[in-house]
């Protein structure tokens, strides 16, 4: 008898958004299929990569990311290098030094660095906080302005400033506003309705739904996104219907294992080799569980997932 298999494709998507604007624009979402299902019906859009840099530079790079940006002497130069590199959909530029139990940068000079970032390069762009809610509220604000016309995604709105981050972002200057919460279904859905109740289109909204390093508690990251996934498309539920962006190289690239140096453990090997394995498994994780976008550091990791994707899709 026959094997005749069901179709994966639901009724319900994911919503489409779009990053960026003229040649260089991307988009995001769009499936009505479980992550990288594209034997039940094709995916329009495939996940998308972006790179990361921050506004200290290269000061605070491993040497094993440092090398693919000699001769860089401005956070131009660095953002131009990093828009160059092979399968980079995007540039994240993440303000770091603003957090005020760091560096403690004035917002002033951020912004003055973003606008350099912004005007170096074509692709689009996702400016990031210094993961101070507080701190965040301003930065993201003026970022929204700063970056006006472009089309830009703000990492990310948290249920602590919400109200500040979405109103500039996404009422003012009409960017796309990203959500953030800590690994849970309710809390996810819960800030998109809060958000969408301040007026900010549903189409103007992904979600980061938080991340770890593979092998740190990841197996809550895998069923949060299986959930979220799996309400949106089998339940046809519009308030989890937003993309989900994941920033990777923030958490892959601060553990012992991409960061420890050869000279501690020699018995781990290369560390290079070791964080770019980190990276990519950690990436093509939380594709595999449902993240539409990733933002990694190494220019290696970069291409690896951007192959990947391209033979999965």
């Amino acid at each position: 008898m026959p094997f005749t298999a069901k179709s994966g494709k639901f009724n319900a998507s994911i919503n489409t958004v779009e990053i960026g604007s003229g040649d260089k624009a991307v988009k995001i979402g769009g499936e009505n299929v479980l992550p990288l299902y594209s034997f039940d019906a094709p995916i329009e859009n495939a996940p998308k990569v972006g790179i990361e840099i921050t506004d200290f530079g290269m000061d605070n790079e491993p040497d094993c990311v440092k090398k693919y940006y000699e001769g860089c002497e401005s956070i131009a130069d660095i953002a131009k290098k990093a828009a160059s590199f092979e399968g980079v959909d995007f540039l994240c530029f993440r303000m770091e030094g603003g957090d005020p139990n760091g560096a403690n940068k004035s917002t002033e000079e951020l912004i003055g660095a973003l606008k350099e970032v912004a005007a170096a390069v074509d692709l689009p762009i996702v400016a990031a906080g210094c993961k101070n809610a507080e701190k965040d509220a301003e930065l993201l604000s003026k970022a929204a302005e700063a970056l006006d016309g472009r089309n830009a995604m703000l990492l990310a709105a948290k249920e602590e400033n919400y109200k500040t981050v979405g109103a500039a972002a996404g009422l003012a200057y009409k960017q796309i506003v990203g959500a953030e919460s800590a690994v849970d279904i309710n809390l996810a859905k819960q800030l998109n309705v809060l958000i969408g109740q301040l007026g900010v289109n549903s189409k103007s909204i992904v979600m980061n739904v938080g991340t770890a390093a593979a092998g740190y508690g990841f197996e809550y990251v895998v069923s949060t996104m299986d959930r979220i996934k799996a309400a949106a498309l089998s339940q046809n539920d519009a308030n989890l219907q937003m993309p989900i962006v994941t920033p990777v190289a923030s958490e892959t690239w601060s553990v012992k294992e991409a960061m420890a140096s050869e000279a501690d453990v020699p018995e781990w090997g290369d560390q290079e080799a070791r964080g770019i394995d980190m990276e990519v498994e950690t990436a093509m994780a939380v594709i595999a569980s449902g993240s539409n976008a990733v933002i990694l550091k190494h220019p290696t990791s970069i291409a690896t997932i951007t192959n990947l994707v391209k033979e999965l899709v």
